[in-house]
């Protein structure tokens, strides 16, 4: 079929109605795009400006997602264990592990010793410190290595220690606090009675020896 010359668009009225009709729509479908287009760019702009601010106070990729997805909390570094240099078991069923061999005199019967303790639960749950959780200061006791006066499990693990040694240690309670009179024993009410509470239970000692009077 031949192509009709343009002229012969002339011949039919409807047929400059119908052009028109293309060109109208033609402009409407521009002016839609070019909307949709500016609509979305300053879409754009406005998320890479709030990524790029996100970026300069401090957060980062790892920690927002893409397109708004949900922000996770980065992973916590692993503690590491310290390295024990020996584990022994005595008799009275005291276990302790040497974590820090100490290079200072050693303590040995009825001394006088400076000491930083934690205390524990067997499971881990803390019940008293000479040393804050938060601040990290400390307030060091002063104990007699005589059992009529120190519960016998940590005197037991203090004996031969060095000064500036650290043990960790795990006494049960027939060589613990058999009577409340017993030191190391906090003054306050609350952890006095945290710690009397958990008698009857085994318990963690992790002590730092720093004097030997």
């Amino acid at each position: 079929m031949e192509t009709l010359p343009f002229q012969a668009s002339l011949r039919f009225p409807c047929a400059s109605i119908f052009t028109s009709s293309i060109n109208n729509s033609k402009r409407r479908l521009d002016i839609l795009n070019k909307s949709m287009h500016d609509r979305f760019s300053t879409l754009s702009v406005k998320r890479l400006q709030r990524r790029l601010l996100l970026q300069f106070i401090g957060y980062n990729s790892a920690l927002i997602g893409v397109n708004e997805h949900p922000v996770f909390a980065a992973p916590l570094p692993e503690m590491k264990e310290p390295e024990v240099i020996r584990t022994l078991k005595l008799a009275s069923g005291v276990k302790f592990q040497d974590i820090v061999e100490g290079e200072g005199p050693e303590a040995r019967e009825g001394d006088l010793v400076e000491v930083n303790y934690v205390c524990r639960r067997s499971n881990g749950y803390f019940v008293h410190s000479t040393v804050d959780q938060f601040s990290g200061e400390s307030a060091p006791v002063i104990l007699p290595l005589d059992e009529n006066k120190i519960i016998k499990g940590l005197k037991e693990v203090l004996l031969g220690m060095k000064v500036g040694g650290k043990r960790r240690a795990l006494i049960p309670p027939s060589v613990g606090y058999v009577n409340a009179n017993l030191n190391p024993i906090p003054e306050e009410f609350g952890p006095r009675r945290s710690l009397l509470s958990h008698a009857n239970e085994p318990l963690i000692f992790e002590v730092q020896l720093l004097k030997v009077l």
